[in-house]
């Protein structure tokens, strides 16, 4: 079964740091790439960064370059996007998903697996 679970979302002040993971299983992790999504309320879904597992290769948006930095640890199955200088604008319920179409975009339809998301809040 495959399974994509997203951690480590919680409510910061703005400024701060967070750091989520996304433990995945059921599927050839090399594979695939992992991208990080985000949908705030009243908004629709957002790409903002990914990586392919097999090479390390990154892409983010300009929204979050700068900011936030994405890793792959692969003895773990494991994505992080760690999200430095947090805005009240990051304030979503963050997604990661798994794409096995090769291409590295945060095109939601590109991808094939996706978890519950965690929800991250900065307060102002």
């Amino acid at each position: 079964e495959v399974q994509l679970v997203e951690s480590g979302g919680a409510l910061v002040q703005a400024g701060g740091s967070l750091r989520l993971s996304c433990a995945a299983s059921g599927f050839t992790f090399g594979d695939y790439v992992i991208g990080w999504f985000r949908q705030a309320p009243g908004k629709e879904r957002e790409g903002i960064s990914c990586i392919r597992s097999n090479g390390g290769t990154t892409y983010y948006v300009d929204s979050v370059k700068g900011r936030f930095t994405i890793s792959s640890d692969n003895a773990k199955k494991t994505v992080y996007l760690q999200m430095n200088n947090l805005k009240p604008e990051d304030t979503a319920v963050y997604y990661c998903a798994a794409s096995k179409s090769g291409w590295l975009a945060v095109v939601s339809t590109l991808y094939d697996y996706w978890g519950q998301g965690t929800q991250v809040t900065v307060s102002s």
